[in-house]
């Protein structure tokens, strides 16, 4: 679930004397709502996640949130896999619509976007090499996007190949061409109402509530300035643009930039909201294709746009020796079917890679790193299966298994390979140093999300509160004005929401949240199968001195004094217990005891002392590392 257990659940379960009882913990963990979160995040890093465009504006994705929900809620519902891909590529083209199918296709809505291309004609060429890329390295493992310029040069990927690969998309409308406008029209579509009109309701108040306090700041700097500007309604993308250089060229004429940035924020923050509200009808990313007829396909000399060799149609890489695409109308008229007959062979089990490809990234999310390490290629430029005998059992288990994913979890936790103590040994080492064959359990660090709500679950200050607009977390002044557009896109959210898992922080390219960045947070510009574990003095700087430690170990140490007032070594258990999930020694107890005496004695005040305490315990290795 990427949460940690309570002391209480574990001593629960390790003075169960059922020997089932671990059988029956694996599917109370995958029936919880949290695991949806944990695995789907694990998702939304391979499909590029988030919530702007990139480039110098960095603008916002109106309901990309949306596509967040889906991929949590698909995964909580145990969607079969098959499923889950045919939704993604070619939702909006099946016979019956739902809201899951249409806010599905918002997957090809969410690489980076410029707006300002030299050339319009090459940017969509790169738009759908992007697409191309993603789709061929998540689904089948293979790096087709390597065949743009000219023949793979490692695997049997011919340029032909990848332009008719290509063709299944070549019916896109691009994200946007320039504006809020045409962002709009082109990726922004209806869905049936959520069923659950009260959530609705509750975000749009949430954010009716940052509109009134945004309104009334927008005000005060409008008396300041004269009243020559006035409080924005909804506008276009570029009377937004003309009202930001406006108010940027009050600066140095009596007015503070401060002032003006604030303002400036203020009006950018509000558009964005407008954007974004729910309203009676649910909007979402979508894919638009210009209509039924989609553009020719040519290859294209060298990669340029300009220089066009033979037409090709669509087709598979023929590498895997496949049919030819059976392409049928589309049943609303409004696109090509070419995604559907794509999305089809896919999913089909006379394709040898899509399962072992899903397989294998079960399997290195529980074990650290896949049967086949390089999950994203499976081609001549990456490693070769460790086992793959395995690999083919667990692919054919997948497909035998209707696709159900939360199966393949339940195999592999209870075999007794994932049930190996992670204690090492001189025999292993010297035999597999680097333990490819899995003689014990590796060691991991949590991943920047885990550790957030890891402190956060710590303190019981966790707010589990699931899916809606994400929210923004405290970010310090020096980084929101380090951007290209100073405070631009970043909004202010209540306590309460900011203490919700991490999987629903606002992901803004162009900002990193620096405790994520620390700990290794995805790359976001493109598919990232692997995050690359590091370690650096700044993890434990930022544990010790960011904003964010330093106000969870005031909540954690004010919580550990009103649960037993005056009684240090009880506040001490009680830390410990919540931090390792363990029952601690008298030892451990006396030396945090001893700790926070010298800190009192160099001068902090008992608050600050236990505070310092709750810090120390954040960096603890039993707290940073599952084993």
């Amino acid at each position: 679930t990427g949460l940690p257990p309570t002391i209480e659940a574990v001593t629960k379960f390790i003075d169960n004397p059922d020997p089932a009882a671990y059988e029956q913990l694996i599917d109370t963990l995958l029936e919880s709502p949290q695991y949806g979160e944990k695995w789907g995040r694990h998702w939304l890093d391979l499909v590029r996640y988030a919530e702007t465009n990139s480039y110098e504006r960095d603008g916002t994705k109106p309901f990309a949130w949306r596509y967040r929900d889906y991929v949590i809620r698909s995964f909580n519902n145990d969607k079969p896999y098959d499923l889950f891909i045919k939704e993604q590529l070619a939702g909006d083209e099946f016979e019956t619509l739902t809201a899951d199918s249409i806010t599905a296709t918002g997957y090809y809505r969410l690489g980076i976007w410029d707006d300002e291309p030299v050339s319009q004609k090459q940017a969509l060429y790169d738009d759908l090499d992007d697409i191309l890329l993603t789709t061929s390295q998540v689904f089948l493992g293979l790096t087709i996007n390597c065949a743009r310029c000219h023949d793979h040069k490692l695997d049997p990927i011919s340029q032909k190949d990848y332009y008719r690969f290509l063709a299944f998309f070549s019916g896109f409308r691009r994200y946007g061409v320039r504006g809020h406008d045409t962002v709009q029209s082109a990726s922004i579509g209806p869905i049936a109402v959520d069923a659950n009109q009260a959530l609705q309701s509750q975000m749009r108040q949430q954010l009716d509530k940052e509109l009134g306090e945004l309104d009334r700041t927008i005000n005060n700097v409008n008396n300041r300035l004269q009243g020559l500007m006035s409080a924005p309604e909804k506008e276009d993308f570029k009377a937004i643009e003309v009202r930001v250089d406006i108010a940027r060229s009050y600066v140095g004429k009596g007015f503070s930039k401060q002032l003006v940035d604030k303002y400036v924020a203020a009006v950018q923050r509000r558009q964005e909201i407008l954007d974004t509200r729910p309203d009676e009808i649910a909007k979402t990313l979508v894919i638009k294709e210009i209509g039924p007829n989609p553009r020719e396909t040519f290859v294209l000399v060298r990669g340029n746009s300009n220089v066009q060799a033979e037409k090709v149609e669509p087709g598979f890489p023929s590498v895997l020796s496949p049919p030819e695409p059976d392409i049928q109308p589309s049943v609303h008229g409004k696109s090509s079917g070419r995604r559907t007959a794509l999305a089809k062979w896919i999913t089909s089990k006379q394709n040898p890679l899509t399962a072992r490809v899903m397989v294998n990234r079960l399997w290195q999310h529980h074990f650290g790193y896949g049967i086949i390490a390089t999950s994203n290629n499976f081609g001549a430029g990456g490693l070769a299966p460790s086992n793959p005998e395995l690999l083919d059992y667990l692919a054919n288990e997948l497909m035998d298994g209707d696709w159900r994913l939360k199966r393949m979890h339940k195999l592999i936790m209870l075999s007794t390979t994932y049930q190996m103590s992670s204690q090492s040994s001189k025999t292993g080492e010297s035999k597999d140093p680097t333990n490819q064959l899995i003689w014990r359990f590796n060691p991991r660090r949590l991943t920047s999300e885990e550790l957030r709500d890891s402190i956060l679950a710590a303190n019981q200050s966790l707010n589990l509160q699931m899916g809606g607009p994400s929210f923004y977390p405290i970010v310090a002044p020096e980084v929101l004005h380090g951007q290209s557009r100073p405070g631009a896109g970043w909004g202010s959210s209540t306590e309460e929401q900011r203490a919700r898992r991490a999987i629903y922080i606002f992901v803004k390219r162009s900002l990193v949240l620096p405790l994520m960045a620390n700990f290794d947070f995805a790359d976001v510009d493109s598919s990232c199968p692997v995050r690359f574990t590091t370690t650096q003095p700044t993890q434990s700087l930022s544990l010790l001195n960011s904003e964010f430690a330093n106000r969870q170990a005031d909540i954690f140490a004010d919580s550990l004094r009103k649960r037993s007032p005056d009684d240090l070594p009880a506040q001490i258990q009680r830390a410990l217990n919540q931090v390792t999930q363990r029952r601690v020694t008298g030892e451990e107890i006396n030396r945090g005891v001893q700790l926070v005496a010298q800190l009192i004695e160099t001068g902090a005040s008992e608050q600050e002392a236990l505070k310092y305490f709750c810090l120390v315990s954040y960096n603890l290795n039993e707290f940073l590392y599952v084993d």
